[in-house]
């Protein structure tokens, strides 16, 4: 069926869809490929082509960002460190997650900064909770773990206009409990919005015949973390 013939602007969208399918499904095999890196970017990432690594993933990000995509998620899984097993405690475990990520966040930051893109981009690193002060034994072999917790933990946010080196809040003397610029989730929704270019006020969408926000009825912009 033409449009002309049905004059419904929904197959010209549907006609749309299919193009930009077309256009992604086609440009995925150069982007994909990191082969052709010059060699001091994979030694500034430590990336191995071929092999599955965090540091192909941050490499593979940034070429992401180039073609223009807006939204880009990376994952690493290796932080639940209950100290159950072999590897898994906060000696370890946490040692080996932490040499796995730092080079290449820091070699995706300053490979977005040299190129101009870290201006026109938010990065943003953290969890879903942080780990407890004190160490946690459940085996009975050893307090080699953390257990989850939810009253203070770190993110962090780079690019986009957000303060370079600057800490906002701060915890009790033994990392326990929020005590300074205790910031909730939406907060940090509505600062994320914020920086994308969205009011989190009067962003919507419809659900069970109510309008909602992303924000919920709550959440303010942290402008102290904001140029």
């Amino acid at each position: 069926m033409e449009f002309e013939e049905a004059n419904d602007p929904e197959i010209l969208t549907r006609i749309s869809q299919y193009e930009l399918a077309f256009r992604m499904q086609t440009s995925v095999p150069e982007t994909m490929n990191i082969n052709d890196e010059p060699e001091y970017i994979h030694q500034m990432y430590g990336t191995n082509p071929g092999q599955a690594s965090f540091a192909n993933n941050c490499l593979l990000a940034r070429r992401l960002v180039e073609k223009g995509v807006r939204f880009v998620q990376l994952f690493d899984n290796r932080w639940d460190t209950h100290g159950v097993g072999a590897g898994n405690g906060v000696g370890e475990g946490m040692r080996r997650s932490c040499k796995n990520i730092d080079q290449p966040i820091a070699a995706l930051l300053r490979d977005l900064k040299q190129r101009g893109l870290l201006d026109d981009t938010l990065v943003v690193w953290g969890g879903e909770f942080g780990r407890t002060p004190m160490m946690e034994s459940r085996t009975g072999e050893g307090f080699d773990g953390r257990d989850h917790h939810l009253e203070a933990f770190t993110m962090w946010m780079a690019g986009a206009g957000v303060k370079k080196g600057h800490i906002h809040g701060a915890t009790d003397e033994i990392g326990y409990y929020g005590i300074e610029g205790r910031t909730h989730v939406h907060d940090l929704q509505a600062t994320i919005l914020e920086r994308l270019g969205f009011d989190h006020e009067k962003l919507t969408y419809e659900f069970q015949g109510r309008n909602f926000r992303l924000t919920d009825v709550h959440g303010k912009v942290i402008n102290e973390v904001l140029t």
